[in-house]
């Protein structure tokens, strides 16, 4: 595992992507999604959030950029996935956006709150810029949609 705190110099790397699931999800597997995140994510030093609704996935993933990439080409290969279109992959000299969530399930409804909140919390422009793009593409997606009852 590599320290990568943003701190001495060391960037952290950062994907964002969206999918379509290809068949129904119910609870119970977006549960087992979260779970198997939850258990392998710390042995790799990834954190992120998971964003769930309409059929559609949106996760931001951070830690090690080679354990970051690892984990989005076993994402894309996923038969659960389709579509799926990557919207960040950068390095970043910087803290985590989310550094006590190895994966954490946000539901639809609740994903702008999380995404202005953290837009308001963070210091970096880069990083206010990346989010506010993350709510312009929810607020064009499905899931805007879903969240405004259209």
């Amino acid at each position: 595992m590599q320290n990568d705190e943003g701190q001495s110099g060391l960037s952290i790397h950062n994907i964002v992507y969206c999918s379509r699931a290809v068949h129904q999800m119910d609870k119970e597997t977006l549960e087992k999604i979260i779970s198997t995140a939850k258990y392998h994510n710390p042995r790799f030093g990834i954190t992120g959030l998971l964003v769930f609704g309409s059929g559609i996935f949106f996760q931001w993933l951070e830690g090690p950029r080679d354990n970051v990439t690892s984990l989005f080409k076993i994402i894309s290969a996923d038969p659960r996935h389709s579509n799926v279109v990557l919207l960040t992959d950068e390095d970043e000299f910087r803290e985590r956006l989310f550094p006590n969530w190895d994966m954490e399930l946000v539901a639809a409804e609740d994903i702008s709150v999380v995404l202005e909140d953290a837009m308001h919390t963070v210091s970096d422009p880069k990083q206010k810029k990346t989010l506010f793009n993350m709510v312009q593409e929810l607020n064009k997606s499905e899931l805007g949609k879903h969240e405004k009852g259209h």
